[in-house]
């Protein structure tokens, strides 16, 4: 990652510190800006009259923010550096700070794969039908991983245009370009967890609708694409900024981690005692639904513990004498991190198809957080 090339835009920051004579603020970054956070720290204390205390625990987003701990340390202020603000309320005054890359990468690379994911989606445009109430349960558990088709049917073909906080600002331009090269193109709008047209996070895909057949995703890694096929069973290209690098998101990848899945759900179908993983943090606490999963599991006679945690890992659930885990917290901990538990850890859609209250047949259906 070329740091260089990174605008951080800490003047509005600075500004709203000396207006407000802060003496102690925290500083949240991401994991992979942590490399620069002694060289803002020491500008923010050089320009201001603060001292700044970094935030060093890991942060996967804007959901991870720091509250109460920092409050009982004095901290008058949280500077949260490359994530946009939520519908989420940490308690502590918080300022967002933007981080975008100067990256323009040539659009030719990714046209191969955009043109044969606009084939497959006329096909499934062309062939799609309602999910038949009469298939085996074998034929309604390989409908279920089906990386392709599972959601609900398709109205057009475009192209859903979306990209990673740093670098949504490369959208306009990227539209008008896969415009002139024949494609029909929407910059899609999500709900309120989403703060700007075309962003996606790991836990909110809000924006997906029936017309859009086919992504593209600008920006790097595969935590985000992984989601977002594991949401729409959409195909989808990658553009990254800063390689310049093209490739899909493969569907056999998917399979595997839907094969995965399935194995997890068949694998609690008999267990009777569950961890119900409640986060602690103010942007993954889903307390009602974990209720929920506990209300549901006495109906069928099982036993559900409710588990509060901060942190997920297994060093910190694997020893409790429970047959598997449920999770509320991160809706990505039970997909990305599953291989490193004992026990199962599933989502609380793949628990009601483990009771039989959710059906195989309508699809896997992607742990989202409002």
């Amino acid at each position: 990652m070329d740091l260089d090339r990174h605008d951080f835009e800490l003047d509005e920051l600075m500004e709203r510190i000396r207006a407000n004579d802060n003496r102690l603020i925290a500083l949240q970054v991401p994991e992979g800006l942590k490399m620069q956070a002694l060289e803002m720290m020491d500008t923010i204390e050089t320009e201001t009259s603060a001292q700044v205390v970094l935030a060093a625990d890991p942060c996967y987003g804007a959901c991870d923010l720091v509250h109460d701990k920092m409050q009982l340390m004095g901290v008058e202020m949280v500077a949260h550096m490359g994530h946009s603000q939520m519908n989420i309320d940490s308690g502590m005054p918080t300022q967002f700070i933007n981080v975008t890359y100067k990256g323009d990468p040539e659009l030719q690379p990714v046209i191969p794969w955009l043109e044969q994911h606009r084939a497959m989606a006329q096909q499934r445009l062309a062939a799609q039908d309602a999910p038949d109430s009469t298939m085996s349960e074998e034929e309604a558990q390989e409908r279920f991983m089906d990386a392709v088709g599972r959601m609900a049917p398709l109205t057009n073909t475009k192209l859903g245009l979306v990209g990673s906080i740093q670098h949504l600002h490369l959208l306009p331009e990227f539209h008008d370009r896969l415009e002139k090269a024949g494609f029909d193109v929407t910059i899609p709008i999500g709900g309120a967890r989403l703060s700007f047209p075309g962003q996606v996070l790991g836990c909110n895909y809000s924006g997906d609708d029936p017309s859009i057949g086919h992504y593209l995703f600008l920006g790097s890694g595969d935590f985000h694409p992984i989601g977002l096929v594991l949401h729409t069973g959409k195909p989808l290209a990658m553009l990254d900024p800063y390689t310049g690098d093209a490739e899909e998101m493969s569907l056999e990848r998917i399979e595997r981690i839907l094969r995965q899945r399935f194995g997890l759900i068949m694998s609690v179908q008999d267990a009777n005692s569950f961890g119900i993983l409640i986060g602690e943090k103010p942007g993954q606490m889903r307390r009602t639904l974990a209720l929920r999963m506990k209300r549901m599991l006495a109906q069928h006679g099982k036993k559900g513990y409710l588990l509060a945690l901060e942190h997920v890992g297994p060093e910190l659930i694997d020893f409790y004498p429970v047959d598997a885990f449920v999770n509320t917290a991160c809706p990505r901990i039970a997909i990305d991190d599953a291989v490193k538990y004992r026990k199962p850890l599933i989502t609380p859609f793949e628990l009601e198809v483990a009771l039989g209250e959710k059906k195989w047949e309508l699809g896997y259906q992607f742990d989202e957080i409002p």
